[in-house]
């Protein structure tokens, strides 16, 4: 067995982290602090339950990948609705993040 927890096996989790950082780091335009608080926690999310997914397994896992798939889907749509920079690299990203937990919940 490898050393660690098992989320840091998963392909999608650095990608997950890395979205969730690029996130938090980001000034959202004036009037849409609610989708910036919006964006962090679901971004958060994806990343909390791809390591909860991963530590349960089984069917209790793969309903914590499903929950991860949704967040995943609401920070694409928030970034949808806002302008920022490098959108493109992170859709890119995000979409990787959704095919791999599709994967993962079947």
């Amino acid at each position: 067995m490898a050393a660690g927890f098992p989320h840091q096996q998963l392909d999608c989790y650095p990608l997950a982290v890395g979205i969730a950082r690029w996130v938090q780091a980001q000034h959202f335009p004036p009037r849409c602090g609610d989708l910036a608080d919006q964006a962090v926690r679901a971004s958060q999310s994806v990343v909390l339950n791809l390591a909860e997914g991963a530590a349960r397994g089984g069917p209790a896992g793969r309903n914590h990948f499903r929950i991860a798939l949704g967040s995943a889907a609401e920070v694409s749509a928030v970034l949808d609705l806002v302008d920022l920079p490098d959108v493109a690299v992170r859709r890119a990203e995000l979409q990787r993040v959704g095919a791999m937990l599709r994967g993962l919940t079947r």
